[in-house]
């Protein structure tokens, strides 16, 4: 039978148990991965309260339930069913194993990702068994021709990746290039999961070049953002958000034809776009595609109207990087009413969207007599 775990070690957004909760300023717990994409979709309010939240949100961690949930889960393990042990699953995975076929080894797969995923003491012993390196041979000997167990090797990659101690450690065994490799053949989910697994290694900033100075990964993010579906692109643009706060990578992501596809979402209604847009529009190369798009300002001036804080504050930043060293786009910006919308934003209560429009009046300002 399987265990029941207690109602408050359940995330209140995703209804799962959690493996990083923390608190907010109202004194609720969440795991840490669903409260942030709810703060990144603009929302500023508790989720379960409604009371108004700060602009930047402290997520504070929350030690004593994590530490709560890693026991009660190594307590509970013998109870749920006989388990073989962490060496026997991790030499299911080696080639030169008599029991590693594609089904024992997927079996393997679907039981460490079962224990890894909420325990963080199961990761660090596994990891210390050599989970990385046994895991990474298995994904890339799956990456063509079983899809299955690609993704369920991909699956507890992500997995021990959720520790900071790992996410250095995968780079550099390689890890990269197999993620990328899944990136552009796995399934839409493999794919997706192999995005947000881009975003988690990609928080440590070291990792953010390491990835970047791989021939394929920015591209196939791209890609990914383009051809993908739903969460597929949700996850691409969110990798893309993390990554290319590292310079060099903006200059990649734009030569990987980045620009008009985000674009194309932003006008959509696709509010992280309009952030990695905001990104990229801090390098010349970026700014310089952006020019080239026809109608990009009519794209961000229905951000602006219609947008939540976060693609208000970016999409103000894009106009003006753009407008302030493009005359034609500056003079389409005051036609568009763009100097009119920014007038009333200035009192807003986000001090970032206020600053960025007082800074956007002063360029565009210089404009309204060659219109």
């Amino acid at each position: 039978m399987a265990t029941q775990f207690p109602e408050d070690f359940k995330c209140p957004i995703s209804l799962e148990i959690m493996s990083d909760p923390v608190i907010l300023s109202s004194g609720h717990t969440f795991d840490r991965s669903s409260i942030q994409r709810w703060l990144d979709s603009g929302n500023r309010t508790c989720p379960i309260s409604q009371l108004p939240l700060p602009q930047h949100p402290s997520l504070i961690p929350n030690h004593a339930l994590r530490s709560l949930i890693s026991n009660f889960t190594l307590a509970s393990s013998p109870k749920l069913q006989p388990c073989p042990s962490n060496q026997t699953l991790l030499s299911a995975l080696s080639p030169s194993s008599p029991s590693s076929s594609s089904p024992s080894q997927l079996d393997s797969l679907r039981h460490l990702h079962a224990l890894a995923k909420h325990n963080p003491n199961f990761r660090r012993e596994i990891t210390d068994s050599g989970a990385i390196s046994a895991v990474l041979r298995c994904l890339a000997a799956a990456s063509y021709h079983d899809k299955a167990l690609q993704e369920a090797a991909l699956a507890v990659l992500f997995d021990l990746s959720l520790d900071d101690d790992n996410k250095v450690g995968l780079v550099a065994e390689g890890a990269v290039a197999h993620v990328v490799a899944a990136l552009r053949n796995g399934t839409p989910s493999c794919r997706a999961l192999a995005a947000t697994m881009m975003t988690s290694l990609g928080v440590v900033e070291v990792n953010k070049a390491t990835i970047g100075d791989d021939p394929g990964a920015i591209q196939a993010l791209v890609c990914l953002l383009r051809d993908g579906k739903g969460r597929g692109r949700r996850e691409a643009a969110t990798a893309l958000y993390t990554l290319c706060s590292f310079p060099e990578n903006k200059r990649r992501a734009v030569e990987s034809g980045a620009v008009p596809v985000l674009l194309e979402l932003a006008g959509s209604g696709v509010e992280r776009a309009v952030e990695v847009l905001g990104l990229l529009g801090k390098c010349k190369e970026g700014r310089g595609e952006m020019r080239r798009f026809d109608g990009f300002v009519e794209v961000l001036v229905r951000v602006l109207k219609k947008g939540n804080s976060r693609g208000v504050e970016h999409a103000l930043s894009v106009l003006n990087s753009v407008c302030g060293c493009c005359e034609k786009m500056g003079i389409d910006a005051v036609k568009e009413g763009v100097l009119e919308i920014c007038l009333g934003l200035v009192g807003d209560e986000n001090l970032k969207i206020g600053r960025n429009a007082s800074s956007l009046i002063q360029t565009l300002r210089r404009y309204q007599s060659m219109c």
